[in-house]
């Protein structure tokens, strides 16, 4: 596996990838040099040999001229056929043989090969020579397995042939002079290829060691180090590469920097909305949630589940979401131990160039929104209703009186004595309403000044004298003698306090009692107690006992001249000291109403 890993590196494809073409070039060289060295070296040694035939040819002639007219052997012609031979191959180092018109050896330039003389030569060359053939060339082997060349020419004079000259010639020390060529060119290729070896070693070395420090690079890169740096040496291209890295490292480093930025701000927004927020891939499968989402719909985790099963819907509008169609739900979840939540979702797909990449599910809790619009139908249709009553009673008196009742003075003083007493009640409705409305919009300010609570609430029992006695209730008044002077608005407290007492002498038999205490708590609270024995308030009207216009008792409340903003006209006073106002009851024993305010020091306010 290593020995693959080390062919796998570009140093060492470089050194082979040169070596390969080095040895291809040498080689491609070296057949054409040994090939061309081979073919000049025969092609000089067939022609010396032929240049010594064509010699022993010529010289020969006259004498087989003459030996072939004679018709026998003669010593002298021999002597001299002899002679020319042994001087030709001494020259050229072949064996030479002179052969007659027949084919038989009339002199041979070996000695030890006399024996042949006389004997007819029967090579294929002979017999082609005789028939005036002239170039008649091969090489052999001989039965010393040793490479010759022979050559027979035809000895022409006069038109005849009277003579064949056969050379026999040794071609050992030629395919030895190119064996040694062979082994020095290899040799030298050897050489060469071990010096290129070590130079491309070396110079691989300058190109691979800047794509090893990138590689390495980018490898810290990848595992998040941007703090490192590739030496950039010289202009080259690979500098050029270093360089342009270096500055793609601090890019994406800046580029990574801004985008985790971005998504800490996402992720900072999407924790903190007050909306929901579900995101959903192609497939309707939810990726990202935030934490508003999980506590308005009451999950742990969501993610990895489809968006319809999260929501609780059927699959239709998250697949036309999907489809590219925007869209929005309402949902109503029960929640434990509150009230139904009431969720508004708006389904928006999510594009990605020319496809819908997912989808976006904005989760809005209109609860509060579906109650102030509730309370708004309530608040309308009540002073309608409140309005309505009274009107109906003024115009039924007034067409009474048109109709002739004018002219009964007893009865029309009535009729016009229940018309002036729907319109007060009409006023006061009116003056509560214009009252609720500067608390609504906060254009009532407070006038606080110093308070004697013991002086204040003898005070709100004189003003009840008449009908205390009226209905035999007796009325108390504690005040705690830690109790400090306390900066309060008189006015608005004096409200307050006539709406309380007011109420528990209407819902309190005859005979029974009311207390009115005041006392300081542990927290510099000022506590103010109205306790009556009255008939008391059922507990399923205790939550909205404060609401505007809400009555326990509607036909008795309107009977006895009440426009039902009491309560809540003494809360927003109340709150509008920074206190708080309870109501706690028990039906057939009484009921008691706390107000909580804050002490405050001269010329401050409170928190």
């Amino acid at each position: 596996m290593n020995f693959v890993r080390v062919f796998r590196s570009i140093q060492v494809k470089l050194i082979l990838m040169v070596l390969m073409l080095i040895l291809i070039a040498v080689q491609v060289i070296g057949v054409y040099f040994i090939s061309t060295m081979k073919s000049s070296l025969i092609s000089s040694f067939t022609g010396n040999l032929n240049n010594t035939v064509n010699v022993l040819t010529g010289l020969s002639a006259p004498t087989l001229a003459q030996f072939d007219k004679s018709g026998g052997v003669r010593q002298e012609a021999g002597d001299e056929l002899n002679a020319l031979a042994s001087s030709l191959s001494s020259i050229s180092g072949a064996e030479i043989q002179v052969l007659d018109a027949g084919g038989r050896v009339l002199t041979t330039s070996q000695p030890s090969n006399t024996s042949i003389i006389g004997r007819k030569n029967t090579s294929l060359l002979v017999s082609r020579a005789l028939q005036r053939i002239p170039d008649n060339e091969e090489e052999i082997i001989d039965d010393d397995n040793v490479r010759k060349k022979v050559i027979a020419k035809p000895v022409i004079s006069g038109n005849k042939v009277v003579g064949v000259v056969y050379i026999t010639a040794s071609m050992e020390d030629l395919y030895q002079t190119m064996e040694r060529i062979n082994r020095i060119f290899v040799s030298a290729i050897l050489i060469a290829l071990v010096l290129t070896a070590f130079l491309g070693v070396l110079l691989a070395g300058t190109i691979t060691a800047p794509i090893k420090a990138l590689t390495r690079q980018a490898a810290l890169v990848a595992d998040g180090h941007f703090d490192q740096r590739v030496p950039v040496k010289g202009t080259d291209e690979i500098s050029q590469l270093s360089a342009a890295f270096n500055d793609m490292t601090d890019r994406l480093s800046e580029a990574l920097a801004l985008n985790e930025e971005e998504k800490e701000k996402l992720s900072s927004v999407l924790t903190n909305m007050n909306d929901g927020v579900l995101a959903t891939d192609e497939l309707g499968c939810i990726i990202i949630t935030n934490r508003r989402a999980l506590e308005l719909l009451g999950s742990a985790n969501w993610e990895g589940r489809t968006l319809s099963e999260a929501l609780g819907v059927e699959k239709e509008p998250i697949a036309r979401t999907l489809e590219g169609k925007e869209s929005w739900l309402l949902l109503r979840r029960e929640a434990e131990e509150e009230e139904e939540v009431i969720v508004r979702v708006t389904l928006t797909p999510i594009r990605s160039r020319d496809r819908v990449a997912g989808a976006i599910a904005v989760l809005h809790d209109v609860t509060e929104a579906e109650k102030l619009e509730q309370s708004r139908r309530e608040f309308v249709a009540n002073v309608s209703h409140e309005l309505r009553t009274p009107l109906t009673t003024i115009k039924s008196y007034a067409e009474a009186l048109d109709d002739g009742a004018m002219e009964e003075p007893e009865l029309a003083g009535r009729f016009v004595g229940v018309i002036r007493s729907e319109t007060e009640r009409m006023i006061r409705l009116v003056s509560d309403l214009l009252h609720l409305s500067r608390f609504d919009s906060r254009r009532n300010q407070l006038r606080r000044e110093k308070i004697d609570m013991a002086e204040m609430l003898e005070e709100v029992v004189d003003r009840f004298s008449f009908q205390l006695r009226q209905k035999a209730i007796t009325a108390t008044v504690r005040v705690s003698t830690r109790l400090a002077p306390a900066w309060l608005d008189r006015d608005g407290i004096d409200q307050v306090l006539d709406n309380l007492v007011s109420n528990a002498i209407k819902y309190t038999l005859d005979g029974g009692s009311i207390d009115l205490s005041a006392d300081p708590d542990a927290t510099g609270h000022l506590i103010i107690t109205v306790k009556d024995t009255g008939i008391g308030i059922p507990k399923k009207d205790l939550e909205r006992i404060f609401d505007r216009f809400y009555r326990v008792d509607k036909a008795r409340s309107r009977n006895m001249g009440g426009t039902g903003l009491g309560l809540s006209i003494a809360r927003e006073i109340v709150r509008a000291h920074g206190g708080a106002i309870t109501l706690e009851s028990e039906v057939g024993v009484g009921t008691a109403v706390k107000v909580t305010l804050p002490i405050v020091k001269e010329g401050s306010e409170p928190a």
